[in-house]
């Protein structure tokens, strides 16, 4: 499966717990990566400032649904469902 154009909801909704290129602290849930660009592409593709649990994402119709609406719904309930418990 290609990525959706225009979507970016694998660059919003998971957390990253790693630094990496532009986010020193890594990136919460939620919210919008600064690599993100306005048309949704990552300005990180291919190059090796890109985070491996990016390039080790895949699109796939249980992570990416029909839309991008849901899309973040998806990837926002498998991050809330991964979250250690406290």
């Amino acid at each position: 499966m290609q990525c959706r154009s225009g979507c970016g909801a694998c660059c919003i909704a998971p957390s990253i717990n790693q630094a990496f290129h532009g986010m020193p602290e890594g990136k919460p849930a939620g919210v919008r990566c600064v690599n993100l660009l306005d048309d949704a592409r990552c300005a990180l593709f291919g190059r090796p400032e890109r985070p491996a649990v990016c390039s080790a994402f895949q699109a796939e119709a249980a992570f990416c649904g029909a839309s991008r609406e849901e899309a973040l719904q998806i990837l926002d309930d498998l991050e809330v469902s991964s979250r250690p418990a406290l």
